[in-house]
């Protein structure tokens, strides 16, 4: 009987450590791969752990429990892809360019299945207090990047609006939410009109850039 099963603890030593955390990373994989193909309602330790190649209680020893396992993969994904917008939003470009871009993101988080994750535990969340009181915190996060790309397009283009940056932020942050629902509901193009809400932000986006760059002389010979 090795260490791990008399005293709860894993053997110590580099080797060790290294192992954990190949292991915690097999967990992380095979728990977001059920998640995305078979939903929240339906995950199950044991099947991770089966998939994972590992003890079922090593979950417990890495994660503690099913709520903290889904919130650490969240947290994997969130980590690289709020560092992927921030780093977007920080580039020396047009903002209907960035635009462009986080439409190409949509795309790529469509394929990886992180709009099905993010989609499967805010469904859960709504009966589950719980898993709520985690989850939206963390999807609060991404409205508040979308804050400073608000504030950044305010300063840069000179526009003046009658609203604050922090109801627009909040505009455009549920609209992409609703877009990623419609997406995980299976709405087609032809009913919901997704692409082309978005191509029509990159538009509306591209005409502010235009006249702001005319300058005032020839905004007023355009009235």
């Amino acid at each position: 009987m090795d260490k791990l099963s008399v005293e709860g603890t894993p053997p110590t030593g580099t080797a060790s450590r290294t192992d954990g955390a190949a292991t915690r990373l097999e967990i992380l994989a095979a728990a977001r791969r059920r998640l995305v193909e078979s939903g929240y309602a339906r995950l199950n330790v044991r099947d991770i752990a089966r998939d994972a190649g590992v003890n079922h209680g090593l979950i417990r020893y890495h994660f503690g429990g099913k709520h903290q396992l889904v919130m650490a993969v969240l947290d994997d994904a969130n980590a690289r892809l709020l560092e992927r917008q921030a780093c977007m939003f920080s580039e020396e470009a047009p903002t209907s360019v960035k635009w462009k871009r986080a439409c190409g993101f949509y795309d790529d988080d469509i394929r990886s299945g992180f709009v099905a994750l993010l989609m499967e535990l805010m469904g859960a969340s709504f009966h589950d207090a719980e898993l709520r009181s985690e989850f939206v915190p963390r999807l609060l996060a991404w409205h508040e990047l979308v804050r400073s790309g608000v504030d950044e397009f305010l300063e840069g283009s000179g526009v003046s609006v009658p609203v604050s940056a922090a109801a627009i932020a909040s505009w455009i942050g549920w609209f992409w939410m609703g877009i990623e629902a419609s997406h995980a509901l299976g709405v087609p193009e032809e009913a919901g009109h997704q692409r082309a809400a978005l191509e029509a932000m990159s538009v509306v986006l591209r005409q502010i850039e235009d006249r702001a760059a005319a300058g005032p002389a020839t905004r007023g010979s355009e009235t």
